[in-house]
């Protein structure tokens, strides 16, 4: 089995802690448990050619369970979604997807506390605060977000959403990291293991903050975290090329694509 077959694999499986899976067609549609919405993927290995019919089938099925209509996919696996999805009306993007074998691990430091954390709620309400506020002003460009920023996303986290997260810390679905200064938790990051394999996610540094190598201190972090529980397959997927550079630079290597469309804003 390639590599990119493992990821499109793991990538497959990895919903599965929050979702019933659905088969559509060509697709496996995941009906989210969780407080936020899943996606649809092409089922690995099918070896099938997507075309405009099988997305009208997908959209049909999401608006009778009033679903938003999303797709992630490995672009290589499935070289024939990207055109059809665009076709049918979809924004489509296409991110660095990235893998780090441990020989290659070039572990990074930052002045700041990197450390797993605990499964505790408060915890991880202020890990989620710096993901939100980053995510609100995305790149790697200095910004305006900071601690205040942080304390009033942490105030506006529903219950819901903190029991969600608790849970799946404590259910082994997920391992949070941080890089804390005086001033409390400035990164965030989470890689989901499942099997053999784990995924890092979420990697999030305060706009105010950036700059400073937290962002590649977490993933360090959680990749030597990943790597002493037993992971062999460790991936994730960039933004963009300028956020894939950090990663490459702790030894991560760029193995293909990671695709996604949904509709566009307004419609």
């Amino acid at each position: 089995m390639s590599l990119l077959n493992e990821v499109d694999d793991y990538l497959h499986a990895a919903p599965l802690s929050g979702a019933t899976p659905e088969e559509v067609g060509p697709f496996t549609l995941f009906r989210s448990t969780s407080p936020w919405p899943y996606y649809a993927r092409p089922r690995p290995g099918a070896e099938r050619t997507i075309e405009a019919a099988d997305l009208e089938t997908l959209r049909k099925r999401c608006t009778e369970l009033d679903l938003p209509l999303n797709l992630e996919w490995v672009v290589e696996t499935c070289p024939s979604l990207s055109a059809a999805a665009a076709a049918a009306g979809l924004e489509v993007t296409e991110h660095p997807l990235l893998v780090l074998e441990q020989a290659n691990f070039k572990p990074a430091t930052a002045d700041a506390n990197c450390t797993i954390l605990p499964a505790v709620e408060s915890v991880l309400q202020e890990a989620r605060a710096v993901a939100n506020v980053a995510f609100g002003d995305p790149g790697t460009a200095v910004g305006r977000g900071g601690i205040e920023d942080r304390d009033a996303k942490a105030a506006e986290i529903s219950p819901e959403m903190l029991k969600f997260l608790l849970d799946r810390a404590q259910a082994g679905y997920s391992v949070t990291a941080g890089a804390a200064t005086a001033d409390g938790l400035v990164a965030s990051g989470v890689h989901q293991p499942v099997g053999k394999a784990s995924e890092i996610v979420g990697v999030a540094t305060l706009p105010a903050m950036r700059r400073q190598g937290f962002g590649a201190a977490v993933t360090s972090c959680l990749a030597e975290h990943a790597f002493a529980m037993g992971i062999t397959l460790l991936l994730l997927s960039a933004e963009s090329d300028a956020v894939a550079a950090v990663y490459e630079r702790i030894g991560f290597r760029r193995i293909g694509h990671a695709g996604a469309a949904e509709v566009p804003d307004g419609e």
